[in-house]
């Protein structure tokens, strides 16, 4: 297997191809981000390793959209490819003592560290999956420019300003709380067109305390990856807590990775509110933190977590919500 690592910008990729014999020698190509570049790339390695695209194994950050294109066309090219998480390989540059920075460096990194390293395999997401994902995100835009909008609505009301700048901002208000419901048409059509889609969505949604609006990102996360196991799903989001302690001297709080998406973050605290409230799971758990010293919000995080095994636990089986035996 030929490793080949790919620093990911807008308009170029920058490639560094290990020699299989020594190491420490690498071959550099750098590609126009584009399917022309990725014909050439591919063209390229195959000329100096002699080898089919199946023996290579391209390692990339994870670089907002820039990469997506890329991994998605070398993997349909029938390559391995493996897509990283850019704190680690920041970390890993720095063991190596790394320390200038450029996209030809960069590259070498990212080769090196998939070699030794051996991250896992990428796989894309099912394009109903995909889907979901765009139609979520675009939602979640139009939620933030309808709260923008009313803030300035509040603030010009308050102001002395010109009338016709509140009817200007009532009329975009309009336009955006249509969008809104228009984009929720869709979001709801296009689950339902989808049968495992509407099937867990509707299975999330008998846990208390769960509702559309977290059913629709967990059936996002819970679709885009495979999960070994409830405890990864949850550091996939970032709710596993990160110790800060050494020895005698140092004994600093415990908070949340908060690695994941925010935005999953901010529903889920949300949905663990009113969890503790009518979920007995939730409700038991905390009452137990609380009893045992722990603050408010370490019980609310933990809640949570809670809230996302209990989301694993329900798709994984495809049963409906049920109270643990020992809460009976």
């Amino acid at each position: 297997m030929f490793i080949i690592g790919i620093d990911v910008s807008k308009s170029k990729l920058d490639c560094a191809l290990i020699d299989n014999s020594n190491h420490e020698k690498f071959k550099f190509k750098v590609v126009s981000n584009s399917e022309e570049g990725f014909v050439t790339l591919i063209a390229w390695l195959a000329k100096h390793t002699k080898s089919t695209v199946s023996e290579h194994h391209f390692f990339m950050e994870a670089t907002g959209v820039y990469h997506e294109k890329c991994a998605y066309w070398l993997f349909d090219s029938g390559a391995k490819v493996s897509v990283v998480n850019p704190a680690r390989v920041k970390y890993y540059g720095q063991s190596l003592g790394v320390r200038s920075k450029n996209d030809k460096k960069d590259s070498v990194v990212l080769a090196r560290y998939g070699l030794t390293q051996k991250p896992i395999a990428w796989q894309p997401e099912a394009p109903e999956i995909r889907i979901l994902k765009a139609l979520s995100s675009r939602l979640d835009a139009i939620e933030k420019d309808i709260l923008r909008e009313k803030n300035r609505y509040e603030k010009s009301s308050i102001n002395t300003c010109s009338d016709l700048v509140l009817i200007s901002i009532e009329t975009l208000l309009v336009a955006l709380n249509n969008e809104k419901v228009h984009l929720e048409k869709l979001i709801d059509n296009h689950i339902s067109r989808h049968e495992y889609l509407k099937n867990n969505y509707a299975l999330l949604q008998t846990i208390p305390g769960v509702g559309p609006v977290v059913s629709r990102y967990m059936v996002i996360v819970l679709g885009s990856r495979t999960f070994q196991s409830a405890s990864q799903c949850a550091a996939y989001i970032g709710l596993v807590p990160i110790q800060n302690e050494s020895g005698s001297s140092l004994r600093g709080r415990s908070r949340i990775s908060k690695a994941g998406n925010p935005i999953i973050r901010a529903k889920l605290y949300m949905a663990a509110i009113s969890a503790l409230q009518y979920n007995p799971d939730i409700k038991k758990q905390n009452e137990r933190l609380l009893k045992n010293g722990k603050s408010k919000m370490s019980a609310l995080c933990a809640a949570m977590r809670k809230l996302v095994q209990i989301c694993f636990g329900v798709i994984k089986h495809q049963q409906p919500y049920q109270v643990q035996a020992d809460l009976l």
